[in-house]
């Protein structure tokens, strides 16, 4: 079960720590070793992102719109609207999910390996939280 402080890797080296962790937010920092490929388009139904870059860079594909954020600058997620993110260079980014919902178990098992195992049944579990942008069903 995840917890305040609990650090996990995961794909190419990313980092990711758990801050805060409710029922309704869930706080994590990302570390982002540079370099990476974003993960694919995808949204949350029913969840609002805020993403606050702490160090680095990152480039951000938010319902068609690219754009790049750096140090100090924060930028929303909301609910249903198609993303995507990655670092220029190594990067450090504080996110929020709210509501949390079952986000830090999808991470863990993330993060864990369990979507490589397990393939489209690991993501049709967790709808609720992630679909990717060509299953908006």
């Amino acid at each position: 079960m995840a917890h305040e402080g609990q650090e996990i890797e995961g794909p190419g080296g990313q980092q990711l720590r758990f801050v805060q962790v409710t029922d309704e937010l869930l706080v994590l920092e990302q570390r982002y070793p540079g370099g990476g490929a974003p993960p694919p388009p995808h949204l949350h139904p029913h969840q609002d992102e805020r993403f606050t870059v702490l160090d680095g860079a990152v480039r951000t594909l938010i319902g068609g719109v690219e754009e790049r954020f750096t140090a100090g600058e924060t930028f929303d997620v909301p609910a249903r609207t198609v993303h995507q993110m990655g670092s220029d260079g190594p990067a450090l980014v504080r996110w929020e999910i709210r509501p949390a919902l079952r986000s830090a178990q999808f991470f863990e098992e993330l993060y864990g390996g369990l979507a490589a195992e397990e393939g489209a049944s690991f993501f049709s579990r967790y709808a609720d939280e992630f679909r990717f942008a060509t299953d908006q069903s």
